[in-house]
């Protein structure tokens, strides 16, 4: 399969028709490059804040629900390319009513016959909990499709090893990370994370940043990435775990072949075996701890 990861800007836009053609093309590109998934990044969809004007883009909370505002005709446009293209989409995640009191950060799962599921964030950063006041989702979903077994990490969440784990223990084999990160250390705390769950997991990692300015909208004022395709350094992949990845800050896809063969391949024959080896960790942890002091 041919996997696309979005390194993708955020536009102040007129109105619907200007997001439909945007994220029309945007689809289009890929798809008629042979993409089979496609990864948007995270709080990608604030750029739908602007459709309420400056001053509720200006206003994180006000950008909130107007980001809320558009949900429904959103998941019927990529409802809607998904199936022209006969393509997966994870669309850009965005603000969402759950059980809980306040909005949660969705990114929802489209296929060619519609909604597959969604993933919500689990561990919101100190901005989204002390500024935004966005609430944690509840639960992790493994998506069965007929590319593999997919997981969702959102930005923080890819920073967090035993998240991943828990859906590669469920089956997942490929793991998204979309993103959004204001400065050079954020994009690369989330790149790290990344690459190391590609490492350990021994499975493929998608990275899709928002790029550029947007200040307009301070939820979203600078975005700092580039997109990428990690896989585990090891028997079949690239020496560095990159299999494809865009320059910093350019917008774009990268895009890359990768196939569930070659992941179980590496997870029996590598030349390390992360995969099988992590529960090896829970013997030695549960050991005491030992403090030694200098003689």
């Amino acid at each position: 399969m041919k996997i696309a990861a979005a390194a993708y800007p955020l536009d102040f836009l007129p109105d619907w028709e200007s997001y439909k053609t945007k994220l029309g093309d945007w689809v289009a590109r890929a798809a008629d490059d042979g993409a089979d998934l496609l990864v948007f990044p995270e709080y990608g969809a604030m750029e739908l804040a602007s459709l309420g004007g400056a001053e509720v883009a200006a206003d994180l909370e006000a950008a909130l629900h107007e980001v809320i505002r558009h949900e429904a005709a959103v998941i019927d446009l990529h409802c809607q390319l998904a199936h022209t293209h006969g393509v997966y989409i994870l669309g850009a995640s965005g603000p969402a009513w759950a059980e809980a009191p306040r909005p949660v950060n969705r990114a929802i799962l489209y296929g060619p016959t519609g909604v597959i599921g969604h993933q919500d964030k689990q561990i919101m950063t100190r901005f989204e909990r002390e500024d935004w006041d966005i609430a944690p989702g509840q639960g992790l979903r493994v998506f069965d499709t007929a590319l593999g077994k997919l997981g969702v990490i959102i930005c923080y969440d890819s920073e967090f090893p035993l998240l991943a784990r828990a859906l590669v223990d469920s089956g997942a084999e490929i793991l998204l990370a979309p993103s959004a990160t204001e400065a050079p250390a954020g994009y690369n705390r989330v790149k790290i994370g990344a690459m190391a769950r590609a490492l350990e997991n021994q499975c493929i990692a998608v990275h899709s940043p928002t790029v550029g300015a947007a200040d307009w909208c301070p939820a979203v004022d600078m975005n700092t990435g580039a997109a990428a395709i990690y896989g585990p350094p090891d028997l079949g992949f690239p020496d560095t775990g990159i299999l494809a990845q865009t320059a910093l800050d350019v917008p774009g896809w990268a895009s890359a072949e990768i196939s569930l063969e070659a992941i179980a391949r590496v997870r029996s024959s590598g030349a390390v075996l992360n995969h099988a080896h992590w529960s090896e960790q829970h013997a030695r942890i549960s050991l005491q701890v030992e403090h030694c002091k200098p003689l």
